[in-house]
């Protein structure tokens, strides 16, 4: 503010004797209304927003007439803090809260550091399973974790507003990664093949375009470790198979010269160029698996990589599936002790016109359905099926990769934005991302109406409403952020629209991304309402669910954000939600009465069902959860492939994204491996690595004896029937 500015606040508000304030130490200071100004200011700034100078008028009157008002000519600071609050609260509400939060943190810093304190001593001395692709063991995971934990304060004190501090801590809601969301955005869909093309920059260092597919995938896996660790959640590389197809070419029109060049006959120096690419492949995908599964990043965990392949029809583009496919079948380890890898996770593109019965590439289906049955990977997503994620592919010829393990993205139309401009308009969906998800928890809710006695969806209105707040300012608050926080993804293109400078704000990148209300114990609603499971019954759930649908594309239209409905993979969450509901309603017998809920619309896994009877009941709510779905179910069929097949291939038809379930167990002794294995048959031994589906992802449930899960996470793989 400029001088003549400050005179005239000074002069135009004056109380009517000379004030003075009594600061902490008991000193005195005159009172002037310009260190108002300038003390909410700073407040309005942290709140995202400005005064008008109307607005500026309206305070400083209220505070003078307040100050007039007193008996005393010396007035405490804390009196004169109420005094500045009220006049904020006529004038500025959000601004109010900035202004009384900062004045407080001296005091919250004191409990907020003894918290963070005593997190860094338990994960110092006991660890953390918070998150099972971080390993706690590790100094760089432990600094990750204690300082993710003091981000998680500053989030709850400088963004949350009273009323979502208390829905998260009654645990009505979960607001996921709270470590994060002040800092960057959530999982994509990275756009690869754009930062490639004619070379781009990284690290103040200039890459060229790769020349050949070694190089590729030496270029490709530093782009990938880069720019996920500038995120958090998935890390998608989509159709990696025609990502890599160019650059096959060039290597193998290089090796034809070279074998040309020394008088190699031309059938056989063929021959040898195609040798030689697919040996390049095999090593590619390795080195991958090597970089993917042993380097972790900033954020101090492997980061959740995902690619997706399957569709491309071109020589190289089949060979480059086909060989990810083999290798990761192989497993990685030394000889006689290979196992396989949980990174990057492989999703299989299916199109029923490729990939069906006498199909051009029912070879690539069938190198899929072999990894799977030995790996669980790849997870296959239905391109031809029923369905959102069908018909966006059958219409436009769009394929959506999931992000990471089961997040997907609402259109985005070239011309139209939300809705398409014309009937050519068509959707984008490579290069974008999510902002983050905000967990409803269904039977809390549930209960506390019927505690209350108010209306269910009365009660589910109002948390909906508090997300959707919650989310408006997340856009904005990010909108803040600078290029620079990304380079790769908004200067080089990895995000569409990402071609800023460095110092441009990302507001214009964020138009596109979606932002997602989470669902969570559906099967435990269900039980809440009349006793019976989603096996049984389900016509609550169903109804909600289209209740939730209902408003939230009401939100959609009304804010113009890209919001999503998202069946959450609860991971801790599964076990920090009984806890909270236990606190405010005790053990109910199916709702609280196991260490854990489930899983998003899942049935329980306890289930005595078989796999079509679970494909057939969560079919019901699949088309009610577009923004995030996967369907599983467990294969208790041992290793026979002609079972999984038939499977996949209903899976498909029903337009499921569909993940095939068995426990793997390693020996890590005598390199035994078979399934559902706690002790060694051949060798005694119990120290074993056992790879089980977390949620829509595999993890390890044991390693060398161990676990990376939660206590709730390993309850749950334990009572294991239809999961």
């Amino acid at each position: 503010m400029n001088t003549n500015n400050v005179e005239n606040y000074n002069e135009r508000y004056s109380p009517e004797r000379e004030t003075y304030v009594i600061k902490k130490d008991g000193s005195l200071e005159a009172f002037h209304v310009q260190k108002v100004i300038d003390a909410i200011g700073k407040s309005a700034y942290r709140a995202l927003t400005k005064f008008t100078p109307e607005e500026k008028e309206q305070i400083c009157e209220c505070v003078i007439s307040h100050i007039d008002a007193l008996e005393s000519t010396q007035v405490p600071i804390s009196v004169m803090h109420n005094i500045v609050e009220n006049a904020l609260e006529q004038v500025r509400p959000i601004v109010a809260k900035s202004y009384r939060d900062y004045r407080n943190y001296k005091q919250d810093f004191v409990r907020m550091l003894d918290d963070v304190y005593k997190k860094s001593q338990a994960i110092m001395y006991v660890g953390d399973k918070e998150n099972s692709n971080a390993d706690s063991a590790l100094v760089s995971t432990k600094r990750s974790l204690i300082f993710n934990q003091l981000n998680k304060e500053l989030y709850q004190k400088f963004f949350l507003t009273t009323e979502e501090i208390q829905a998260c801590r009654d645990g009505y809601i979960y607001i996921h990664d709270m470590s994060a969301r002040r800092d960057t955005m959530n999982c994509c869909l990275f756009d690869v093949a754009h930062v490639l093309s004619g070379g781009f920059e990284m690290g103040n260092i200039w890459y060229n375009e790769p020349k050949t597919l070694d190089v590729a995938f030496d270029v490709i896996g530093d782009i990938v470790l880069s720019a996920a660790s500038q995120q958090y959640g998935g890390f998608t590389v989509p159709s990696v198979d025609l990502i890599l197809e160019p650059y096959a070419e060039k290597s193998y029109r290089r090796a034809l010269a070279k074998y040309e060049r020394l008088g190699v006959a031309a059938d056989l120096a063929e021959k040898e160029a195609l040798a030689d690419v697919k040996k390049e492949f095999e090593q590619g995908f390795q080195g991958w698996e090597y970089k993917f599964n042993t380097v972790a990043s900033s954020r101090g965990d492997y980061p959740f990589i995902t690619v997706t392949a399957g569709t491309g029809t071109g020589q190289f583009a089949r060979m480059a599936s086909v060989a990810m496919l083999e290798v990761r079948r192989g497993g990685q380890g030394k000889t006689g002790h290979k196992k396989p890898v949980l990174f990057p996770k492989i999703v299989f593109l299916y199109d029923e016109n490729l990939h069906g019965p006498g199909k051009p590439l029912e070879d690539v289906f069938e190198a899929g359905v072999a990894c799977s049955a030995k790996t669980m990977y790849p997870d296959w997503l239905s391109l031809t099926g029923k369905g959102y994620v069908a018909s966006m592919y059958k219409k436009y010829g769009k394929i959506i990769s999931p992000m990471g393990c089961r997040a997907f993205l609402s259109p985005w139309y070239e011309q139209g934005g939300m809705h398409p401009a014309f009937d050519g308009d068509e959707p984008v969906f490579v290069g974008r991302f999510n902002i983050g998800v905000v967990s409803l928890h269904l039977p809390m809710i549930l209960a506390k109406a019927r505690k209350e006695s108010r209306d269910f969806y009365e009660v589910l209105d109002y948390y909906l409403e508090l997300i959707r707040r919650l989310h408006i300012r997340t856009y904005a608050y990010l909108g803040e952020m600078r290029a620079s926080t990304n380079p790769l993804a908004y200067c080089e293109g990895g995000f569409y629209g990402g071609h800023l400078k460095l110092t441009d704000k990302i507001k214009p990148v964020l138009k596109t991304a979606t932002a997602s209300f989470g669902i969570t114990a559906l099967n435990e609603l269900q039980m809440l309402y009349n006793g019976k499971s989603l096996v049984e019954d389900g016509a609550f759930a169903l109804e909600v669910m289209e209740h939730i649908n209902k408003r939230v594309d009401e939100f959609k239209e009304e804010d113009g954000n890209l919001y999503a409905i998202y069946g959450t993979p609860a991971e801790n969450l599964c076990g920090l939600q009984i806890r909270q509901f236990r606190e405010q309603y005790g053990i109910i017998e199916g709702v609280s009465d196991r260490p854990y809920v489930s899983n998003s619309f899942h049935c329980h896994v306890s289930e005595d069902i078989t796999p079509i009877q679970k494909q057939d009941l969560e079919n019901r709510f699949w088309n009610l959860s577009n923004g995030g779905k996967i369907q599983y179910v467990k294969y208790p069929i041992g290793y026979n492939t002609l079972a999984i097949k038939s499977l996949i291939r209903r899976a498909m038809d029903m337009g499921f994204y569909e993940g095939v379930n068995l426990s793997l167990s390693y020996c890590d002794d005598c390199g035994h491996e078979e399934l559902q294995m706690d002790v060694c048959p051949k060798c005694g031994s119990k120290n074993l690595t056992k790879i089980d589906r977390m949620n829509g992802y595999l993890s390890y449930s044991r390693v060398h004896g161990d676990t990376r899960l939660n206590a709730a996470k390993m309850a749950e793989i334990a009572d294991r029937k239809s999961m």
